[in-house]
């Protein structure tokens, strides 16, 4: 189809008009080639053949590339409709965003928004300058290539907000929800670059006068790591000129508004009125601008960019500077010459602000220097010359600190990181065309032709990248190639050559340019020479034609300032004034970011930069070729990078809000290149649609035979070649088909037609159903009234014979009810008058009792009311005569000390007191001196005293080895006595022996006791001495400390030191180049005032010493560092070797330990041996007493003289009380020693053999002695029973062993206990009285319940040696009468193996639990490690749940009952640091965060359950309030607990969250449930770019309901197999469908392809599901259901009526929803078909008036994403009983005891 049969008779046109530059118009008549056409406005009319208007359903799209009809009226009429109508500023124009001009502050640019469009596909959702930030950051981060956003506009068109928006959106998703430093600093510059490059003008309040290109680096993980500015094109004009009703830059009016701080006063500014440089505008203030308050941001600006008070306070100088200079006024003194009057008050100020001398700039503002071969000159200026000089001064200066400002803010911005890549962000003039254009808008317009080439080829290279892609056929589309333009301007001999060439020419001037140009460039086709002008030019720009006029290019160009200022600032005793204008010392760096800027080694990077060095410098570069070359650098980047672009308009010349002017508008369009995209788009095949999608839009023109589902391709072939005849119209791609302009909406009308007779047929059948349905339903009315006319009359026939019945039946009950009433009110009588009487004397009688007891109480009272009253009087006296008595004593006392107190005998007495106690401390003082000598002399003297205790411990080991033989051998003899007395009784002497043998197994237990206590006693002296070991190295510990912080102050001292000389040192240096600029200005002005001087003047050589001489006295002159005090160097190696000795002595002991040790181990096995070990113990038994006591007092006295806190000795007494102690124990050795030789004597007196024992008692004769080998037979019986004895000898000592090993363990608790007790009592030194009395006595109670925990333990080991004690008695009564010991020996094995082997019998009954877990003090990290760290969710869903809660509480509740505080404390706080560790470890895992939200919740119920308080003890069970906690408070812990819990809430919602957040738009929003149901429309190239761009993510998926479904179904599973609280879980729910709702309804709110009817119907049937999941799970009566309320009433919305009828039901429906969210979806209502409405104006309005009167909580378009609702932990006790608790053995618990 061609496109001139699409003009038929109501087509809608577009017809050009003056004033609206397009107006619509619909077409009276068919066109069939006749030249003129009958057309309709308001009235009929004729005219050429004009552009087709689009279809209504495309009215008002948000990409102008999806138009069918791309032309300049349709771009026109869309944007002013989106403008206008709906308050959308944002607008795409392929891949350009247009951003039109509100002049209002609009609430779509909060964090909420940022959110929205982060991650999002820019095809997806509206324009904003927000999606095209993201989609630079997504290219950059998937892609790694650098992009670039190119905003630009006319002044005015809010390009600079722009900006700013594009780099805050990039500071808030890098930053997250915080920002870092570096991104704060990155907005911290746009304050600091608006104060002091922009300006009011009359297009602008806030214009940016100068072009700016940022780049935003970012590192591999996406985050923001620095960025770096170039700018271009700084107005300098400005600073020295105005016009009306503009301003100069905001910083001079800023530092104006607070000229009245005292801070500020320095400056000497007044009102800007008062000054030149910032009047004549005459219009200094703005409307809704504080300038003071501006001012303060920027100084926080510059604060936080790095710039301090010291820098700012120079800038302020400079400033107020140039103000002051604008104000100094000349006098003319002829023609030729001028003056500054010396009256000038401003002159003075100004000299002072730039710290140069006043008279040299009074005498050079009105001269110049002229240098010849021979001689200086100095030739005076004119007025002219000289205001302009003084400007041109002012300019640079501002340029200057420009600059500056600018490379400081780079260095700030700067971190130093390597960048990896980088997004630009380019602020830059849109093309300028004014009455008189100068140079300014020539550059700026060059620019813009740059701009505009790279803007063309990358359309055009996108356009035949999309037609190579899909492999079809296409010409080379012809578009505007403006490269002539740019070479005219640019090229050899061009504009920029010939200018520099004339700047360069002595005698140059603008009219010989101009005059080079009409000869060069008078045939260029872009150069044209105006008709009536010799002084103007013309360009052709690709927006418009442009007259220059060339007056000021060649001053512009050069930017030149007189030498003699630039050497006078040089001088300036300000370091910063001086360094604006040092010359570079090496040539300009390469790279962007090391361009350093004047006076630091090279020039700024700024793309306009003035120079100051000498006007007769000949390879100065110009300001043309300097913004060419920066202009090139930023091509060149540009180019490397992939751009993004934004194009700004501005809507009206008045500042009006969506105010929409077409005549600017269409200026702009042209001018940026809008109208350039929609021409090369229009040129090839702007209409393209995907094969699904062109199916589903168009299925109804096809027929059924013409569908293969299978092949989608060949169906759409089938479509299209049958309704479009001419192949050139479209073209079949690999995946999409391709359009020419127009056939679009071709088939939108064929679409149209199909779709009328469709509905008129579906009219007819309905119309049909509805009269036969009509006609049914009254038939069936007729007969159900006569069936209901008939049913009544029987029924009142049937009501008449009931009443009949009842009145009967009521007669006969009323009659026998009133007889009974009769009877029963005369027996009410009778019983009342009885009932009156009786309680008559029975009150008669208790009132008598009650008074006699009343008058009792009385007189009782009275009487004791007396005598206290008597006993008051009589005390009172007494305390009164007391009172006096003592007052008179005190008195006395108080005159008698005034007395004292004025005699001179008081004063002198006090003196004296003083004079005493200084002497004493002087005495003390030389007494610490010697302490140290003293205490090494003690440490030798104990050693050698250690030394001769050990040999007399030898000795005394010899002595009592001997006394214990003795022993033996006087045992014996007592034995063969008895048994030669008895020797006929063998049965009783058996028996003796028997009763001997257990007597000595008794013995041995008792032996081991002792050696068990003589083993503590070794133990608790180790001990004590391991602790004054610790003492002593805590003390070298501090000593070191203490060394190391005098050390390091006295480093830091040098170091200030230093970095001060190093300051002073550098100052000097610039005071002396600042000095020697001055001696030259004074040397060229006594040159100028000598012309006979010739020839270059020497300097004087006395600065060199001048500069000497001031070093040298500021050296003498500064004050010298305060010497640090060393430490005692002494004193630390004395600690070192008395440590060094004391573990030498400690190593001496435990090799003494383990040599005793294991002589004990290695005892012999000979009985006489052991019988000799048995006395010997018996004696040291004897001996350890007294040994220890005499320890006990050794130790004292080491104690009392040795001070282990390293203060030395305290006297010479306890060493002299240890001597005389060690002299009484050699005497007692002595003693001892005695003892042995008497006991030795004894024996050998006593001793008889068996021949002296038979002459005395058998006559001689010996063999009577051993008749019958009685003898023998003793020695045999007492040898078995000696092996009886070894063998229970070495199995008691194998116990023994093992109770050592016990015994060990305890001594580390013992030390541990002491370390803690240690801290205690360092922790009661800082209490008060109270609350040491306090924790003593909860020491004290601590202490007492673990002894009585011990002695219980020792009970219980004791009961169980009693029960084998006893059966040992019962083997031993049982064989009282047999000979044989061997008998018993093996009876008494026998029942040892078997207590051995066979399992104890237990009581099951009898054992009750308390419900706690004991567990050593060590062994508390691995129950940390095996219960929280190492638990894995799978296996505590397999037992109790909260089971790791409940054993963590009565691991709890043990401690409790031990009382141990620091215990509990450790355990408490392991427990929470653990839980935290591992949430944040699995912070991915669903089952792990859920599994401790339910453990953290049932220890805090636990916590509040068993904490005794009355409030949470109402369900508790008897059993449950006994295991209440008693000695501890946790409510500070259980507050812990439930922030703990609360975190864990929030970051297993925060996990959720993330989970469903892909799904959530897919599932709620573009899931089709009901197939066929939507229809597509028209995609743009936004559209086209984001099928491009889903090919090359291999992440993306389709979300579709099911998945949410499934998630949400795991997500309670989760909750479920871990019993979480059920309210806990609505929380959840809430919080979830919250989430779930406001990221759906944020996402239809900046998508306007999802507001139609079809939509809002798919979305409430999504919507539906999620409603009966919470019905399905019985949550459809909690907040869950309310929080889906917004995203269901905006699916409503979008399907209800919509006329006026309609406001209060829509208002009243959508109340959930707020005033701009219902306006918003109203505004995007876009249909879909031809038979949808669009939303009228009138309607809009009519419901904001209707919700005027509403009070929304909120004005934010969009719902707050982060928002938590406010979590509770309703109290959830448990039925429990802890007793029942068992700790499974997989969990590795083994090492906790249920007690």
């Amino acid at each position: 189809m061609s496109l001139a049969e699409l003009y038929t008779k109501e087509a809608r046109v577009w017809i050009p008009d003056p004033e609206l530059v397009w107006r619509g118009a619909i077409l009276k008549e068919d066109y069939t080639g006749q030249k003129k056409l009958a057309i309709e406005y308001d009235e009929e009319g004729e005219s050429d053949l004009p552009p087709l208007r689009n279809p209504e359903i495309l009215i008002g799209e948000n990409d102008l590339t999806s138009l069918s009809y791309l032309h300049e009226p349709a771009v026109l009429y869309n944007l002013q409709v989106r403008f206008c109508d709906r308050n959308d500023i944002y607008t795409y124009c392929g891949i350009v965003l247009v951003a039109i001009n509100p002049y209002e502050s609009l609430p779509i640019y909060d964090n909420d928004t940022i959110q929205a469009y982060s991650g999002q596909d820019m095809a997806t959702m509206d324009p904003h300058i927000f999606a095209v930030a993201e989609e630079a950051f997504k290219r950059m981060s998937r892609f790694e290539e650098n992009q670039s956003i190119i905003v630009s506009g006319e002044s005015g068109a809010g390009k600079t907000v722009s900006a700013k928006y594009a780099m805050r959106y990039f500071a808030t998703v890098c930053g997250a929800e915080g920002e870092t430093e570096v991104e704060k600093r990155v907005l911290a510059s746009n304050p600091v670059m608006e104060a002091i490059g922009n300006a009011k003008t009359t297009r602008n309040d806030n214009s940016s006068r100068f072009g700016k290109y940022i780049e935003i680096g970012f590192s591999k993980g996406d985050s923001i790591i620095g960025a770096n500015m170039r700018t271009y094109l700084l107005e300098k004009s400005r600073v020295v000129f105005q016009a009306s009703e503009e301003r100069n830059y905001h910083i001079f009016y800023q530092l104006c508004a607070v000229c009245d701080t005292p801070q500020y006063q320095f400056l000497k500014l007044n009102h800007p009125s008062v000054f030149y440089y910032t009047n004549q505008g005459e219009d200094p203030v703005i409307d809704g601008v504080d300038d003071a308050e501006d001012f303060v941001s920027t100084v926080d600006a510059f604060s936080l960019l790095g710039i301090n008070e010291a820098r700012q306070r120079e800038i302020f100088r400079i400033i107020s500077g140039i103000l002051h200079m604008g104000n100094v006024v000349f006098q003319e003194e002829d023609d030729e010459s001028c003056i500054l009057p010396k009256t000038d008050k401003h002159l003075p100020i100004m000299a002072e602000m730039f710290g140069i001398d006043q008279e040299q700039i009074r005498n050079w503002l009105c001269k110049r220097k002229i240098v010849t071969v021979n001689e200086t000159l100095s030739k005076p200026l004119n007025i002219t010359q000289a205001y302009n000089s003084r400007d041109a001064l002012a300019k640079s200066i501002y340029s200057r600190l420009f600059n500056w400002i600018v490379y400081e803010l780079n260095k700030s911005l700067s971190t130093g990181i390597k960048v990896q890549k980088f997004i630009g962000v380019l602020d830059i003039y849109g093309f300028e065309t004014f009455e008189i254009n100068s140079f300014e808008q020539f550059c700026i317009n060059y620019a813009n032709e740059k701009l505009q080439q790279q803007f063309c080829l990358h359309v055009f290279k996108l356009e035949q990248e999309e037609y190579v892609k899909e492999q079809i056929e296409w010409s080379f589309i012809d578009f505007y190639d403006n490269q002539p333009c740019i070479d005219l301007i640019e090229g050899k001999l061009g504009l920029l050559d010939l200018l520099d060439e004339e700047c360069r020419m002595p005698k140059g001037s603008d009219k010989n340019w101009c005059q080079k140009l009409y000869d060069k460039h008078s045939q260029k086709k872009h150069f044209e020479k105006p008709r009536m002008s010799q002084t103007a030019f013309i360009i052709l720009h690709f927006a418009d034609n442009v007259q220059y006029q060339i007056d000021g290019f060649l001053e512009k160009n050069r930017d030149e300032v007189l030498e003699e200022h630039v050497n006078i600032l040089k001088a300036s005793q300000y370091e910063l004034v001086a360094e604006l204008f040092q010359e570079p010392k090496a040539a300009e760096p390469k790279g962007p970011t090391k361009r350093p800027p004047a006076g630091r080694g090279g020039v700024i990077r700024s793309a306009k930069e003035s120079s100051s060095r000498s006007a007769g410098s000949k390879n100065r570069q110009t300001v043309g070729s300097q913004f060419r070359d920066s202009l090139n650098k930023l091509m060149e980047t540009l180019f490397s990078t992939t751009p993004h672009y934004v194009r700004c308009i501005k809507p009206n010349d008045f500042k009006m809000s969506f105010t929409f002017e077409p005549k600017r508008a269409i200026q702009q369009l042209r001018a940026c290149g809008v109208l350039e995209t929609i021409r090369i788009s229009a040129a090839g095949y702007p209409s393209r649609w995907t094969y699904p999608e062109f199916f589903q839009r168009y299925r109804v023109l096809a027929h059924s035979k013409e569908i293969q589902r299978k092949n989608m391709r060949k169906t759409c072939e089938n479509i299209i070649t049958k309704l479009i005849e001419d192949r050139d119209k479209y073209q079949f791609g690999k995946t999409k088909i391709f359009f020419r302009a127009g056939q679009v909406a071709y088939l939108e009308k064929l679409r149209s037609d199909r779709l009328k007779y469709c509905g008129i047929l579906i009219q007819k059948r309905i119309r049909g159903w509805l009269a036969k349905t009509r006609y049914q339903k009254i038939r069936r009315t007729a007969l159900l009234v006569q069936t209901y006319a008939r049913g009544y009359l029987a029924r009142k026939k049937a009501l008449y014979l009931r009443r009949t019945h009842a009145a009967i039946v009521i007669q006969s009950k009323w009659r026998s009810y009133f007889c009974r009433q009769r009877y029963l009110k005369a027996l009410k009588s009778v019983v009342f008058i009885q009932a009156y009487a009786r309680a008559l004397f029975g009150r008669q009688k208790f009132n008598q009792i009650r008074a006699e007891r009343k008058a009792i109480v009385l007189q009782k009272a009275i009487r004791g009311w007396l005598e206290r009253k008597r006993y008051k009087t009589v005390i009172h006296g007494i305390t009164r005569l007391q009172a006096h008595v003592r007052r008179r004593a005190a008195k006395k006392l108080f005159k008698q000390l005034k007395i004292e107190a004025r005699s001179v005998e008081h004063i002198k007495k006090v003196a004296k007191g003083l004079e005493n106690k200084i002497i004493e401390l002087q005495q003390k003082l030389d007494e610490k001196a010697k302490e140290n000598t003293l205490l090494r002399e003690d440490q030798v003297n104990v050693n050698e005293l250690k030394n001769e205790v050990n040999k007399l411990h030898v000795v005394e080991k010899n002595a009592k080895l001997s006394h214990g033989k003795i022993s033996d051998l006087e045992e014996l003899v007592k034995k063969l006595r008895a048994e030669l007395e008895k020797e006929k009784a063998a049965r009783e002497t058996t028996y003796a022996v028997c009763f001997a043998g257990f007597s000595l197994g008794v013995f041995f237990i008792t032996y081991f006791q002792i050696i068990e206590t003589l083993q503590v006693e070794k133990l608790w002296l180790k001990e004590e001495l391991e602790k004054a070991n610790q003492r002593v190295k805590e003390q070298e510990q501090r000593q070191e400390v203490i060394v190391q912080k005098k050390l390091e102050e006295a480093k830091r001292n040098m170091m200030r030191e230093f970095d001060s000389e190093r300051a002073h040192h550098q100052k000097l240096v610039k005071d002396y180049g600042r000095l020697q600029q001055r001696l030259e200005n004074l040397q060229g002005e006594m040159a100028t005032l000598s012309p006979t001087a010739i020839g270059h003047q020497r300097t004087a050589s006395g600065i060199s010493n001048i500069s000497l001489e001031s070093e040298c006295s500021t050296v003498t002159e500064r004050s010298d560092v305060t010497g640090v005090p060393m430490a005692d160097i002494g004193l630390v190696s004395r600690l070192q070797n008395r440590v060094k000795e004391l573990e030498r002595n400690n190593a001496q002991l435990r090799r003494e330990q383990d040599r005793r040790e294991g002589g004990e181990a290695g005892g012999s096995g000979d009985p006489e041996r052991d019988i000799y070990e048995t006395i010997k113990l018996q004696e040291l038994e004897m001996e350890g007493s007294k040994m220890k006591e005499e320890l006990n007092l050794l130790r004292k006295a080491i104690a009392d003289s040795t001070d282990f806190e390293g203060t030395g000795l305290k006297g010479g007494a306890p060493a002299k009380e240890f001597m005389d102690q060690f002299e009484a124990m050699a005497d007692e050795l002595a003693r001892r020693r005695e003892e042995c030789i008497q006991l030795r004597t004894l024996l050998a007196s006593r001793s008889r053999t068996t021949d002296a024992l038979a002459s005395e008692n058998y006559g001689g004769d010996p063999n009577l002695v051993n008749e019958d080998g009685e003898l023998e037979m003793a020695y045999r019986t007492q040898k078995d029973l000696n092996k009886l004895l070894e063998n229970e000898l070495q199995r008691v000592q194998k116990c023994s062993e093992v109770k050592e090993k016990e015994l060990r363990i305890q001594l580390d608790e013992l030390k541990k206990d002491s370390n803690r007790q240690q801290k205690l009592i360092s922790q009661n030194l800082t209490m008060t009285p109270e609350a040491r009395i306090e924790a003593t006595m909860q020491h004290e109670i601590t202490r007492l319940t673990s002894e009585n925990l011990d002695l219980r333990d020792v009970i219980e080991r004791q009961t169980e040696q009693i029960k084998k004690l006893k059966k040992a008695l019962k083997i031993y009564a049982k064989r009282l009468k047999s000979t044989e010991a061997s008998d018993v020996q093996a009876e008494l094995e026998r029942e040892m193996a078997a207590d051995e082997n066979v399992p104890a019998v237990k009581h099951v009954q009898q054992r009750e639990y308390t419900g706690m877990f004991e567990y050593r003090k060590e062994d508390e990290p691995l129950l940390v490690r095996n219960l929280i760290i190492d638990l894995k969710p799978r296996l505590a869903a397999q037992q109790l749940p909260g089971l790791p809660a409940y054993i963590l509480f009565m691991s709890i509740r043990h401690t409790d009952y031990l009382n141990d505080d620091e215990k509990v404390r450790t355990l408490l706080t392991g427990t929470i640091n653990s839980i935290k560790k591992v949430v944040k470890k699995r912070q991915d895992d669903v089952e792990t965060i859920t599994m401790w939200l339910a453990n953290t919740c049932r220890l805090l119920h636990n916590l509040k359950q068993y904490s005794g308080e009355k409030t949470f003890q109402n369900d508790n069970s008897q059993k449950q309030n006994e295991h209440c906690l008693r000695n501890f408070d946790l409510s500070e812990y259980r507050q812990i607990l439930s922030d703990l819990a609360v975190w864990i809430y929030q970051g297993l919602l925060k996990l959720m969250e993330s989970q469903i957040q892909p799904m959530i738009v897919g599932a709620v929003l573009e899931h089709e449930a009901i197939a066929g149901l939507s229809g597509s429309k028209p995609t743009g190239l936004r559209g086209r770019q984001l099928s491009n761009s889903r090919e090359f993510d291999d992440k993306q998926k389709d979300f579709s309901l099911d998945s949410l479904m499934k998630a949400l179904d795991n997500f309670i599973r989760v909750l479920d197999v871990h019993a979480v609280d059920p309210e806990l879980v609505k929380q959840v729910f809430r919080q979830l469908f919250y989430f779930i709702c406001s990221n759906a309804l944020n996402n239809l709110l900046l998508r306007k392809d999802m507001c139609h009817w079809s939509k809002g119907m798919q979305m409430r049937y999504n919507l539906s599901h999620l409603e009966q999941w919470l019905r399905d799970h019985k949550l459809q009566e909690t907040p869950c259901q309310d929080a889906l309320d917004p995203i269901i009433q905006a699916s409503q919305l979008l399907q209800a009526r919509k006329t006026e009828a309609d406001v209060e039901s829509i208002c009243e429906m959508c109340s959930r929803l707020s005033t701009s969210q219902i306006i918003k979806i109203l505004n995007l209502y876009t249909p879909v078909n031809e038979f949808e409405e669009r939303v009228p104006i009138s309607f809009i309005r009519k419901i904001q008036e209707h919700l005027s009167s509403r009070q929304d909580t909120t004005q934010s378009l969009l719902m707050d994403t982060k928002f938590f609702y406010a979590v509770t932990f309703p109290f959830n006790p448990s039925n429990l009983g802890l007793e029942s608790i068992v700790a499974p053995p997989e969990w590795g618990l083994g090492f906790l005891k249920r007690l």
